[in-house]
């Protein structure tokens, strides 16, 4: 029996500004940051082994100039509800535990408080548990903080090699591509939602 559903945020609940807040906030283009900066940088950060002022200034250190504010200004208004899963995570409510199961930076916590209201009962993401999707140890981690075995969390992510590693560990899975297709398949699984409406 499904006991709760863990859904990634970015780009599976809300829309992902990431790269158009970071282009706004540098003085290169992407390639470019990319090509010079440590490319477990941002990993690091997700999993929380540096914090965001030691993110800035890495950086800095690469000889790129940084604007956190404008990074932030333009995260904030871009990260917006895709259709469908305010409803959805809605109608979730009081039927399942609903979690999220992210990778995303301690920036989860204004996300939470900015926009997810109350529509998760747990936040979750690889800052808490020290561990990326799609590592195993992010899995086993989300399990254990929510209690529960892995035949009982039904999780939805817009990636495809997050999905495959949650199969991997015994968690029913599901790739995202849109509200409608995560409610059937929670009906399939017997969680009681109800139906996409036609039309």
């Amino acid at each position: 029996m499904i006991r709760a559903v863990a859904l990634d945020l970015m780009d599976t609940v809300v829309r992902d500004p990431y790269r158009e807040a970071l282009a706004a906030a540098v003085d290169v283009d992407l390639k470019e940051l990319f090509a010079r900066r440590d490319p477990d940088l941002y990993p690091s950060l997700e999993r929380g082994e540096i914090d965001e002022a030691d993110y800035w200034d890495h950086q800095r250190r690469a000889g790129i100039e940084v604007h956190p504010e404008r990074f932030h200004e333009v995260r904030r208004a871009g990260t917006t509800w895709l259709p469908g899963m305010g409803e959805l995570l809605d109608d979730l409510g009081g039927v399942t535990l609903r979690a999220t199961a992210s990778n995303y930076p301690v920036w989860v916590e204004t996300l939470a408080a900015e926009v997810l209201g109350d529509r998760f009962d747990r936040v979750l993401a690889s800052c808490h548990l020290g561990a990326r999707k799609p590592d195993a140890a992010f899995y086993e981690l989300l399990l254990a903080r929510l209690d529960l075995e892995p035949h009982q969390v039904a999780f939805v992510d817009d990636r495809a090699v997050n999905v495959e590693a949650a199969e991997a560990v015994g968690m029913p899975a599901h790739r995202f591509q849109g509200a409608a297709g995560v409610r059937e398949w929670l009906l399939g699984l017997g969680v009681e939602v109800a139906p996409a409406e036609s039309g």
